[in-house]
């Protein structure tokens, strides 16, 4: 990569360099664009798990970065649902290395100042650009809605469950009350399988000492026993704070599904249009974010012993409109339709906390919700 000239001016600056960032900047230099790409550790390399459905997928991804995947994956509420929807996971390195950045002028430093043209940096450093774009994702505030997880990279021999998107069963040891959390289980690729206990979101979150603890006690009541070397991932991460605006990207700009934490294929979907100029966020991707948020507000209005049924209404969905609330951005219809459809399949005592909870008039009890506050 070329050693960045001051006196350059670029088409565009990059700021952060994780999945969202690299990617726009990937698809800017297919554009032919002059592109700075900053970032205070550029070199350092991805460890999270990340996967996607599969229709979400952009067609210009290098299908390489497939490491595994499930044809119809399961979840679990009160009952099993069978979700025929295909669901992809990536395999991080290759996905990390197909989004080429030769070509790009790659700036080590960490951004303190951004604005439309210019990029200050900790070293007081100035980088002109004619647009600059945030991608620095979302800092953790106090406050500030997280999703938390703790995860083991298991033997696939080892493990007789089939893939679960969400497995809210109650096997985990979690105290009547308490914040829920539920078992994320994919096919990693190299017969290494994730299990993955996950708070959804709180704040403060599940910390990782408990999810491990109800990861344990799940493994203990399915008959699966871990080594012990096995190796760890632990997840942390805002889901609430990105704002909308052509200058930020990613999860700093709002790309990142407040119900559920997901914001890699969003972004990948998105970065070619960005890159030609777009904001990606027409008035109905604007009006979809606002009923994605209200319908976070909502299901956190609900206590603990209500969450296994509330995704079972929700899986029960025609699974056009599962993938409207999932995935499409840029279709309020569909989303409302789908919350509606989901709004009225639920008992009438539950339609009420949540109609209260999505219309901001009731406060989330932090005993109910896991103190969830949302920015």
């Amino acid at each position: 990569m070329p050693c960045f000239d001051p006196s350059v001016s670029a088409d565009i600056a990059v700021c952060g360099l994780g999945p969202a960032g690299r990617a726009l900047a990937h698809r800017c230099l297919a554009r032919g664009m002059t592109v700075l790409a900053v970032d205070p550790n550029p070199q350092r390399r991805w460890r999270a798990t990340y996967a996607a459905w599969s229709d979400e997928l952009p067609a210009w991804l290098d299908s390489s970065v497939i490491a595994a995947g499930a044809a119809e994956p399961r979840a679990h509420g009160l009952r099993e649902h069978i979700i025929t929807r295909p669901y992809s996971v990536l395999d991080t390195a290759l996905l990390q290395q197909s989004l080429d950045l030769t070509g790009a002028t790659v700036v080590p430093g960490r951004a303190v100042s951004l604005d439309r043209h210019t990029v200050t940096l900790d070293s007081g450093r100035t980088l002109r650009a004619h647009r600059v774009v945030d991608a620095r994702g979302l800092r953790h505030r106090p406050g500030r809605a997280e999703q938390t997880a703790f995860g083991l990279m298991l033997a696939a021999g080892s493990t007789p469950e089939p893939s679960l998107f969400m497995d809210w069963r109650p096997d985990n040891g979690a105290e009547s009350g308490t914040p829920p959390s539920f078992l994320y289980a994919v096919p990693l690729g190299n017969d290494t399988v994730l299990y993955e206990e996950t708070c959804l979101v709180g704040a403060p979150a599940l910390a990782p000492r408990e999810l491990a603890r109800r990861l344990h006690h799940r493994l203990q009541a399915r008959g699966i026993t871990p080594v012990g070397d096995e190796p760890v991932e632990r997840v942390r991460f805002p889901v609430a704070g990105g704002r909308p605006g052509a200058g930020r990207f990613g999860a700093a700009g709002g790309y990142l599904h407040p119900a559920t934490g997901y914001s890699v294929a969003a972004s990948l979907s998105a970065a070619d249009t960005v890159a030609a100029g777009g904001s990606g966020w027409t008035v109905a991707a604007r009006t979809v974010h606002r009923l994605r948020r209200a319908g976070l507000r909502a299901l956190l209005a609900l206590p603990p012993a209500e969450i296994p049924r509330f995704f079972d209404a929700f899986f029960d969905l025609d699974i056009e409109l599962q993938r409207a609330y999932l995935s499409r951005r840029d279709d309020p219809i569909a989303t409302l339709t789908a919350m509606s459809e989901l709004f009225f399949a639920l008992p009438g005592g539950v339609r009420a906390r949540l109609a209260a909870a999505t219309l901001g008039l009731r406060p989330l009890s932090p005993r109910r919700s896991g103190s969830v506050i949302m920015e």
